[in-house]
């Protein structure tokens, strides 16, 4: 075969690749707002992504799997799915084709094998849906609404219907809160339409009205004005943080339920996908969904512990300035913080160390912590030194590490990264609270002392991890399979 002949053959295979990622859009978009059937590519989610982006995907799936995930086999397995009569579910297609591939001698098409795989989905009940209201909208609240607002589907689990906000509301206002919406610095612009309501003091978002409240304490609020009941309030003002505090949502007409984005007191501290499970919706009113870096070492360390044990270790996070330090050289309560954000390295206190006890009682007094905030605005970057009970190899180390990415109760919120190239702008926008960095992991020569650096999107992460702990305490988990 001549030069021309294979560069007309690869033309032709590249062409058939993307008119196949059109079809596996539309299934995808087909599944999500006829269905409300999310299809994910190893936790990666895959609504709203183009041609380009679901080609990669495989790509990395392949790389992760050590074994090829095709566009077609994606296509042939989710065609599979829109056929089956099933509830409500999250599912991973990649998980899923590549089961397929293992197992394809036992069944005598897709279709045979995802109805198999799936069997336990009919058993699942419908939820009922829950309101949610956000109760200040921040750097957390506002990349909240756009997640919630953007996988609304049918409806059928969380229903954003208002945020609550200080100060006057008027057209200009609205307009602002809109506009904040709209577009971000870091995030870039959101995949969905914002419009204001004056008259009603409301945000249009996707064509859904959501209320804007103004409020100066929780107390002060009626939501069945609103329509809104039995509510779920997510508090990201930071204004509250022990349970006496918290609880003065509770006496607000239409509210049920409180989380808390930032670590609390007298409140279980969660990790969702590590120890969620210990606390019922049923018995339990007010939860935390602690810290971004908590979110980003605790499913590591668990890891770690059970596979290897931990004697002791230190936490040393790298992390993006945030809103509390000073954009210049100005007093502040806190030493260093003053000190312009945009221009240094500012070395301050972190409770990320004593906060990992709350979640995982074997590691009190185990952990030393510090923090260094660096002039970046998004991306963080958490390096674990810890001296292990058994010894290992850099090899030993990734492989348990990626036998967690891959499986078990902890596959959202680990992300093994093969890339050699990785920097902290790579990791914007990734979904897992912790990006585990494989070609950087180190080991001393008997294997008793390791370094794991584990990269995390303090923003974006952490806000999915809040709405997999609000979907738990919601109660509107739908069926899934990973």
């Amino acid at each position: 075969m001549g030069i021309n002949e294979v560069y007309e053959k690869e033309l032709a295979f590249q062409t058939d690749r993307r008119r196949a990622s059109v079809e596996f859009i539309k299934i995808i978009s087909d599944l999500w707002y006829d269905k409300s059937i999310e299809l994910v590519l190893f936790r990666n989610q895959l609504i709203n992504l183009n041609v380009s982006d679901i080609l990669n995907l495989h790509e990395y799936a392949g790389e992760f799997v050590q074994k090829p995930i095709s566009i077609f086999d994606s296509v042939e397995i989710a065609q599979a799915i829109k056929y089956l009569d099933i509830p409500p579910a999250k599912l991973d297609i990649g998980k899923l084709t590549y089961e397929y591939h293992i197992e394809e001698t036992d069944y005598n098409n897709p279709k045979a094998f995802i109805s198999n795989k799936l069997k336990e989905a009919r058993e699942y009940k419908e939820v009922t849906p829950k309101d949610v209201v956000l109760y200040g909208f921040g750097r957390i609240g506002r990349l909240l609404a756009r997640e919630l607002m953007t996988r609304t589907g049918k409806g059928s689990q969380l229903r954003l219907r208002g945020i609550v906000t200080r100060g006057k509301i008027d057209a200009v206002v609205l307009e602002k809160r809109a506009s904040l919406l709209r577009n971000d610095s870091v995030h870039g612009h959101f995949s969905g339409t914002v419009s204001i309501d004056v008259e009603n003091s409301a945000l249009i978002i996707n064509g859904t009205k959501v209320h804007i409240i103004s409020a100066d304490k929780p107390e002060d609020v009626d939501y069945t004005k609103y329509g809104i009941e039995d509510a779920l309030i997510i508090d990201n003002t930071g204004a509250f943080r022990d349970k006496e505090e918290l609880s003065r949502h509770l006496t607000s007409k239409g509210a049920s339920k409180v989380l808390l984005t930032a670590p609390g007191k007298g409140v279980p501290n969660i990790v969702y996908g590590v120890n969620h499970k210990q606390y019922d919706p049923d018995t339990d009113s007010i939860f935390s969904a602690a810290s971004c870096t908590t979110n980003a070492i605790v499913p590591v360390l668990y890891a770690i512990e059970e596979s290897l044990g931990v004697v002791h270790g230190h936490l040393e996070t790298i992390h993006a300035y945030t809103n509390d330090q000073n954009l210049v050289d100005n007093f502040h309560g806190k030493y260093r913080r003053g000190r312009a954000a945009g221009l240094n390295m500012v070395i301050t206190e972190t409770g990320a160390g004593k906060a990992v006890a709350k979640t995982l009682p074997a590691f009190e007094g185990k952990l030393t912590s510090n923090a260094i905030r660096v002039p970046v605005p998004n991306g963080s970057l958490a390096i674990l030194n810890l001296e292990v009970q058994s010894a290992t190899t850099v090899d030993g180390v990734n492989n348990i590490m990626k036998k967690y990415a891959l499986e078990g109760e902890m596959v959202e919120q680990i992300k093994y990264s093969l890339d050699n190239e990785l920097v902290s702008s790579d990791i914007v926008g990734t979904s897992e609270p912790a990006i585990f960095d494989s070609k950087a992991t180190i080991a001393t020569e008997d294997g008793k002392n390791i370094v794991l650096y584990i990269w995390y999107d303090n923003e974006y992460g952490y806000s999915q991890q809040v709405i997999r702990l609000a979907k738990y305490i919601a109660k509107v988990r739908r069926f899934t399979y990973y």
